[in-house]
């Protein structure tokens, strides 16, 4: 079983069907990222996996423990994080509020924290008292991961990442995430820029119309003539 799994689950916006028995998972120190076409279900894969909306079959589970009946807030305390796609930071906010801000839910000292997310992104110490209005699209993205870093999870769930930002930015987050991965976390990425995300990805998911089309490693999945033809533009 992997650390984290969603199994063979079934979901519906009201009564309009969206998944049909998918199924994703990840393992700590893993990316995995799941792609396909506009409407094949990616985001609801990851509301799903966070509790915001309930799977009318199928399940969660964390570290071999079932979560299906979880709240997301409860979700969270377990080791789950989220990086929405938008929104993720407080503009307003310097870089060092915006971390302190996402340790809300602690009860313990989290100086410490934030100075392993310094570490991994010292581009936020140097600017540390700068708002984060002020800063580029990467070094935003780097405050989004850094916020969802300071509950100190397991697992992190990042939402169309790269979305809007430039070629030069996006290969900058697509380094930061592997950043994390490789902190030893267990990384799962909802992508549009199927063809790099598969690049970095230890495991690919290709969803079409909220069913499993096709999975396997990245560099499979890159290969893969028939995903090549469909997903990759030839």
């Amino acid at each position: 079983m992997a650390y984290l799994e969603g199994k063979n689950l079934v979901a519906s916006y009201g009564v309009v069907p969206i998944l049909h028995e998918c199924s994703v998972e990840v393992e700590k120190g893993e990316l995995a990222v799941i792609v396909g076409p506009n409407g094949a279900g990616k985001s609801t894969v990851m509301r799903v996996l966070l509790g915001m909306l309930e799977a009318t079959s199928g399940s969660v589970t964390l570290d071999g423990k079932d979560i299906s009946m979880l709240s997301t807030q409860d979700r969270i305390s377990k080791g789950l994080a989220f990086v929405p796609q938008t929104k993720n930071v407080f503009p307003s906010m310097t870089v060092e509020e915006n971390l302190q801000m996402g340790g809300f839910i602690r009860k313990d000292d989290i100086s410490k924290t934030i100075e392993e997310v310094y570490e991994l992104f010292p581009i936020l110490h140097e600017k540390r008292k700068q708002l984060a209005v002020q800063l580029s699209g990467g070094q935003r993205q780097q405050v989004a991961f850094g916020r969802a870093m300071m509950t100190k999870p397991s697992v992190m769930l990042l939402d169309e990442p790269t979305a809007g930002v430039s070629p030069i930015v996006m290969d900058e987050i697509f380094s930061n995430i592997l950043d994390v991965r490789n902190a030893g976390m267990a990384v799962l990425m909802v992508e549009q820029n199927a063809q790099q995300a598969l690049n970095i990805a230890d495991k690919g998911f290709v969803l079409v119309s909220g069913r499993n089309e096709h999975t396997g490693t990245g560099k499979d999945l890159i290969n893969d003539r028939e995903v090549r033809k469909k997903f990759l533009g030839g």
